[in-house]
């Protein structure tokens, strides 16, 4: 278990690699841009979360803090939670390089937040949202509608 623990981080971390250390390589953003970059995280999870579908499904229909700690003593649970936060990290780091390019937000700039992604998302995602803001007002109406390149 501890083995596919350890995956579950590793095969992120090229992605947040491209994103962090090559921001404008002509190949990051084609490869970013693939939702699919989350697979294998999600591959993890399901080869660990399978055998315990039971005791995860008991944790999302009558969720407790008491039923969460009590699983949380089984590594399989603890190892596909792991795995899908890990995933939902990369998702989310995923969708703020590609709105931050679009934005043209600077990589020196956005290399720490997303560093910030990977360890705390609940507090680097809203400094994002705060920053993309200001980005906004900054660029032209004809480049960004609704968060989407037009021109």
């Amino acid at each position: 278990m501890s083995t596919l623990f350890d995956l579950s981080f590793y095969v992120t971390v090229p992605f947040w690699a491209l994103m962090i250390l090559a921001p404008t390589w002509r190949r990051t953003r084609p490869i970013i841009a693939s939702p699919w970059i989350v697979a294998p995280s999600l591959v993890i999870w399901a080869i660990v979360a399978i055998p315990v579908l039971g005791t995860l499904g008991s944790l999302v229909t009558s969720p407790s803090l008491a039923a969460l700690t009590d699983a949380a003593t089984d590594p399989a649970v603890l190892t596909a939670l792991w795995a899908q936060i890990l995933a939902w990290d990369l998702f989310l780091g995923r969708w703020i390089y590609l709105d931050s390019r679009d934005r043209d937000i600077h990589p020196v700039l956005m290399g720490p937040l997303l560093v910030g992604t990977i360890l705390l998302s609940p507090i680097a995602f809203p400094i994002y949202l705060v920053l993309r803001e200001f980005a906004r007002r900054d660029t032209p109406r004809h480049q960004v509608d609704r968060g989407v390149t037009v021109a």
